[in-house]
């Protein structure tokens, strides 16, 4: 099965440690991941706004199309190929290119789909010995039907201690340029969340989309709540082998953070991994 990674934007520009991650996870479970450089944004910034950009469709489609499976660490992203890209395609009037964006999205995967749909996996050898909540996010939820998905994975990595989300049903007030236009409903709702995450005792919060953690993360620093944001796939590509005394630099590199403090207290692939 021929594999490709669609780092998407965030990912590739400002948080590569998750995308890195995606390919030595895949790697370990037998995978040949390929990263064909020619992907560029799947457009869902711009169409949230009003524009479709019909070009950035065919680009998608041009580049993927010749993948087994493509495997998107991202929900948001994974529904704008399943759903807006067919749409775009057919506003500007292009059938064909509907008819082929409808192919290629039915092979396009969000990762923890990929695991459990397509390996048929949900216990992915992960080892994480921390205080976890998990943040689903909107789009994996009411637009992609992740369901539990993350959460059978999560319950199987050693050593974590897993935490309900309080309220985890609720947006995080983030939505790319929701929170742009309409910045004091975005600030309420990301208040909201941030006293959720704190309510768990979680070292951690994981979600699935590094969008919602840059948003939910940024608020947590500013109270200095000592709780990390890390995404899914850096939870389960760690293993036991990196809690080794001598492995200490790669267990920091995950972003773990030490005890929690007050709430306001001062691979074999095509070309290299994104980053």
């Amino acid at each position: 099965m021929r594999v490709a990674l669609f780092a998407t934007c965030l990912i590739d520009a400002l948080f590569p440690d998750a995308g890195r991650a995606t390919v030595q996870l895949l790697e370990r479970l037998g995978q040949r991941v390929e990263f064909p450089l020619e992907q560029t944004c799947c457009g869902q910034m711009h169409a949230n706004s009003g524009y479709f950009e019909v070009e950035l469709v065919g680009r998608y489609v041009d580049v993927f199309s010749r993948y087994d499976a493509v495997v998107v660490p991202s929900a948001s992203c994974a529904a704008s190929i399943h759903h807006q890209h067919p749409m775009i395609a057919r506003a500007a009037g292009d059938e064909a290119l509907a008819v082929r964006a409808e192919s290629v999205g039915s092979k396009t995967y969000e990762l923890s789909q990929f695991l459990i749909d397509v390996l048929g996996t949900d216990d992915v050898g992960a080892y994480f010995p921390h205080r976890v909540t998990y943040h689903p996010t909107c789009h994996s939820v009411r637009l992609l039907g992740v369901g539990d998905r993350p959460l059978r994975l999560l319950r199987n990595v050693r050593g974590i201690d897993l935490v309900e989300l309080p309220r985890w049903d609720e947006c995080c007030g983030f939505g790319g340029t929701f929170a742009i236009k309409n910045p004091d409903t975005s600030a309420a709702m990301l208040a909201d969340k941030m006293d959720a995450v704190i309510d768990t005792g979680a070292e951690v919060l994981c979600a699935g989309d590094r969008s919602c953690l840059m948003h939910i993360g940024g608020g947590l620093e500013r109270i200095r709540a000592g709780v990390r944001t890390l995404h899914l796939v850096e939870i389960l590509a760690s293993t036991e082998d990196e809690y080794r005394p001598d492995r200490a630099p790669a267990r920091s590199q995950r972003g773990v953070a030490p005890a929690r403090s007050q709430r306001g207290a001062a691979p074999a692939a095509t070309e290299e991994p994104p980053g």
